[in-house]
């Protein structure tokens, strides 16, 4: 059985992309796979295992 997760980033101006990839990152550690990125990066949908 699969989960889901949609996160609304607070990126900022500065250093947007790198606050990104960090973000990115922190959730892989979790399990999470990126299913979806929105156009302008307004929100993101995840996806892992539930039973992992």
């Amino acid at each position: 059985m699969k989960e889901y997760k949609v996160v609304r980033p607070k990126l900022g101006l500065n250093n947007r992309y790198q606050k990104m990839e960090d973000l990115l990152n922190q959730y892989a550690r979790e399990g999470w796979i990126v299913k979806h990125i929105a156009e302008s990066w307004i929100h993101i949908i995840l996806e892992r295992d539930k039973n992992r």
